[in-house]
């Protein structure tokens, strides 16, 4: 007889002899205390999830022997230490790309992200998070000692090139990287070609300085957008005037986010969608033209509403966004490697633009 610490057997077909084989499945808390942690990880579940009452009456039914943990004890650091350990192992006799990024939250923290790009030995495409921490500032030395820092936390000694922004904080980083590798002779012709720019960054700069030229006209629209949205009653006017002038568009005006251009990009081309409804509403809402008329809390009056010339200006720009908009998704994917296309996209560019 099989004992009561056994879980229920099951059947398990084997490729090579093609014989059913009874196979048994042995309790063991150990295993599922493993396991468990596993499943909150890759399913990014919050860990009070072990105390959810449906969770425990799952449990209850499927092995009512496991004590469940409690959520402070969940045994999450293990797997951490037995992942690191296989990535480093990964790393071992591999040439490896890096990529940094620094930013200052709302809070004004600073943080850095550093993440590690590498075939491996089955010819795939990897990329991995190497460390995501708190910085004390933007300083080009503070950046290096920390990418340095984490190059030898993972023992990367081959080192092949490190992608950043096009700032000058960032070369001088990489000068403190390459000194440091150039000592330890692990990189390709001293480091003469490590440093690799971001070609979306340098879009982003190109188009940052575009948006400038224009900044009057879009700021009239981005005003207007705002109006309307900022209550309900407007937003319901506003689509009173879209059925009347019989638009039939399935987006909805939303503000973009000042720092991602292509945010901008996507409310231009939404609210082009808008300009009739826009105009009804300046002739039929009196309150829109009081809006701009009327100081905010800086006592600064908000340029507009959009004339028939910032309507044009902002139409003939999408044009020139668009170029970059497409060039930027294709640099921003996450699946392949990128850096063999950016000459056919650069050259596609200049040609659109000529």
């Amino acid at each position: 007889m099989i004992s009561k610490k056994l879980c229920l057997s099951k059947l398990k077909r084997e490729g090579e002899s093609g014989l059913n084989v009874l196979v048994v499945a042995y309790y063991s808390e150990e295993r599922i205390k493993l396991v468990l942690p596993m499943m909150i990880i890759i399913d990014e579940l919050p860990f009070k999830f072990l105390e959810r009452q449906d969770f425990q009456e799952f449990m209850e039914i499927v092995e009512p022997r496991f004590p469940i943990p409690h959520r402070t004890t969940i045994a999450c650091m293990k797997i951490y230490s037995s992942e690191e350990d296989i990535l480093r192992k990964a790393f071992v006799g591999k040439r490896v790309c890096v990529t940094t990024d620094t930013w200052t939250s709302i809070q004004n923290l600073k943080y850095m992200v550093v993440t590690a790009h590498f075939i491996d030995g089955d010819w795939t495409y990897q990329q991995k998070i190497l460390n995501f921490c708190p910085i004390t500032n933007h300083k080009g030395d503070t950046i290096g000692r920390a990418v340095e820092l984490c190059l030898l936390k993972w023992s990367i000694d081959r080192l092949f090139t490190i992608t950043t922004d096009n700032t000058s904080s960032n070369d001088v980083a990489i000068d403190y990287v390459k000194k440091k590798t150039k000592k330890r002779d692990s990189s390709i012709l001293g480091g003469e070609f490590m440093h690799m720019c971001c070609c979306a960054h340098i879009l982003n700069l190109i188009v940052q300085s575009g948006l400038k030229s224009i900044h009057e006209s879009i700021a009239k629209v981005w005003n207007a957008v705002r109006y309307v949205r900022a209550s309900l009653v407007r937003f319901e006017k506003f689509q009173e005037c879209v059925e009347n002038e019989k638009i039939k568009a399935k987006c909805l005006l939303s503000l973009d986010v000042p720092t991602r251009w292509n945010s901008t990009s996507l409310m231009l081309d939404c609210t082009l969608k808008f300009v009739r409804a826009f105009d009804r509403l300046e002739k039929e809402d009196g309150h829109y033209k009081l809006y701009f008329c009327e100081a905010d809390g800086n006592r600064k009056k908000p340029i507009g509403p959009p004339n028939y010339l910032d309507w044009e200006n902002v139409k003939t720009f999408m044009k020139f966004l668009g170029i970059f908009y497409e060039a930027t998704l294709r640099f921003s994917v996450s699946l392949f490697i990128t850096s063999n296309t950016y000459f056919h996209e650069l050259i596609s560019i200049e040609d659109q633009l000529q």
